[in-house]
């Protein structure tokens, strides 16, 4: 998955357990064993020396292990089913300790009404407003009358559209009136280096690593902060994910978590926003151009010279970058941003953005 320098470095700062693992039973290999295909590659199941997610001793363990020092955890839980696991395995273990109402805004990932209704868990909305068609934060006051209502809250951080939260004034109104926090970070597991990370806030947390991270599409991690909510966490773990684990999502979880931050990209990327003219927002990953009413017909000439955005909403594009973007690629989005024609807004009264993930 990594090439030249950065992966020479990247091997000598930081072990990397499961890829080991795997890499040393690349010989021979007899399979009378699940999956169909008879071992294709790393694809394996749990066997005498591979460990095993639901109860990991061993390599799994050991990556877990790394990945809570790395975000600031008591304890980390490998997901290979996506951050929507890690939504119900955080609501599992907010009800298991005896949460009953949940505050959280209303233009929150569709997962977090599912797990309620699921749960059982009653919902306590918080209004989201628009501006210039983007779905905003909500407010510290809007959370702490949200908050007098519920047992805990959810926020979203960073946002699909690259905004962040409020989190050090919700935590503060959570620890005020001893309430939980937990975070839906999907979109912000690039953040771990900085002061805009989930886990520096939250109770618990969800990082949809396969997001803005080098993983495979649905590797995630959810963790907990402190002892008080690991074992609950634990259990919603068990209780939602497969039983049938990806062995090379697992992989490249932990690949992804250790994987070297990139500042050059992250300076070129903020250049570019300058330069061209993007919604001034919190994460260099979200890149938002805003086209109004010719949006689709700029994501057709796009897509004529292979260039193809996270999602179209009818007023931006939103160009989702990572660690492993290409400045070449920038530049080449560039050139051809100069070229495609901007329309006037599209504006519905009343209307939420439909992210193309759902909410």
């Amino acid at each position: 998955m990594r090439t030249g320098r950065f992966c020479a470095i990247y091997w000598i700062v930081m072990r990397l357990h499961i890829r080991e693992m795997l890499s040393s039973q690349s010989g021979e290999h007899i399979s009378f064993h699940m999956p169909g295909h008879k071992r294709c590659g790393d694809d394996i199941t749990e066997l005498r020396y591979s460990d095993a997610l639901i109860n990991p001793t061993g390599v799994i363990l050991r990556a877990e292990t790394d990945i809570a020092k790395i975000l600031g955890a008591e304890r980390s839980f490998i997901l290979t089913d996506g951050s929507t696991c890690g939504i119900f395995s955080m609501l599992y273990a907010l009800k298991k300790e005896g949460v009953r109402r949940l505050a959280f805004p209303a233009a929150c990932h569709r997962s977090v009404f599912n797990a309620c209704r699921v749960l059982g868990i009653e919902c306590e909305l918080i209004g989201t407003e628009t501006a210039y068609g983007i779905p905003l934060q909500p407010t510290p006051d809007a959370i702490a009358r949200a908050v007098s209502n519920a047992d805990a809250l959810l926020l979203t951080s960073p946002d699909y559209y690259g905004f962040v939260a409020p989190m050090s004034a919700a935590a503060e109104i959570c620890r005020t009136h001893a309430k939980v926090f937990v975070i839906d970070g999907a979109h912000g597991s690039h953040l771990h280096f900085s002061d805009m990370y989930a886990g520096k806030f939250a109770d618990m947390w969800v990082d949809g690593v396969h997001k803005s991270l080098p993983a495979l599409t649905q590797g995630a991690v959810v963790s907990a902060k402190s002892r008080q909510f690991s074992e609950a966490l634990g259990e919603g773990v068990k209780t939602f994910r497969t039983t049938s684990p990806s062995y090379p999502i697992m992989a490249s979880v932990e690949e992804a978590v250790k994987f070297p931050r990139n500042e050059a990209i992250e300076r070129a990327a903020e250049r570019f926003k300058r330069e061209h003219g993007a919604v001034e927002n919190d994460d260099w990953t979200k890149i938002l151009i805003y086209f109004g009413r010719c949006c689709d017909l700029a994501e057709r000439r796009l897509a004529e010279y292979n260039v193809y955005p996270e999602f179209n909403d009818k007023n931006y594009l939103m160009f989702y970058l990572s660690p492993c973007t290409k400045e070449s690629d920038l530049k080449k989005l560039g050139a051809l941003l100069k070229e495609l024609p901007r329309g006037e807004r599209v504006f519905v009264k009343g209307e939420i953005p439909i992210y193309s993930e759902g909410v």
